[in-house]
């Protein structure tokens, strides 16, 4: 099997989060248009993540949160973006590297992105298994959190998966 030297998996990955930066950048000049909104996943004990203890302990692995019509001073930079929103009637401020995202989802045009953790794409070849084994979630939507539930019609959502591009 040939060795991969120009590491197409990164440049896609990378590729993908800067739609994802400009999506959020023009919300943040812009607010959102239309009647889009966000679903995002991150990873809540990721490299550059801060959140508040309270919500770290409430959302240990992962934390999806919605951007509508209740969010603040919504930062975008190269490597990360920072929003405020209530929690429980509680102003929080979090900060989410792009790296940290494990999915991001716009119901209203059923368009979704599903990333894996950064430090899987990383690992040395020499770790990773000869034949990734088969993903186990479904490739419809991104999973909110428990309490938020998308709008019902999520039927032929656009995601796009990373698995499809690794040799197997």
């Amino acid at each position: 099997m040939a060795t991969d030297h120009i590491r197409y998996d990164v440049l896609a990955r990378d590729a993908l989060r800067g739609v994802l930066r400009r999506v959020l950048s023009d919300a943040a000049e812009h607010g959102l248009p239309g009647e889009h909104h966000f679903f995002i996943t991150f990873l809540s004990k990721a490299d550059g993540v801060k959140l508040s203890p309270r919500l770290l302990a409430q959302y240990p692995e992962e934390m999806t949160i919605i951007l509508q019509h209740q969010f603040w001073d919504l930062v975008v930079t190269e490597d990360r973006f920072e929003v405020g929103l209530s929690f429980g009637g509680i102003p929080e401020r979090l900060v989410v590297p792009f790296a940290a995202i494990k999915s991001f989802f716009d119901p209203s045009v059923q368009f979704g992105l599903q990333f894996e953790p950064q430090e899987a794409l990383e690992a040395p070849a020499a770790k990773l298994p000869a034949v990734p084994p088969a993903p186990a979630l479904p490739a419809t939507t991104a999973e909110p959190a428990a309490a938020e539930e998308p709008q019902a019609g999520n039927e032929g959502a656009t995601v796009v998966r990373f698995d499809r591009f690794r040799k197997k």
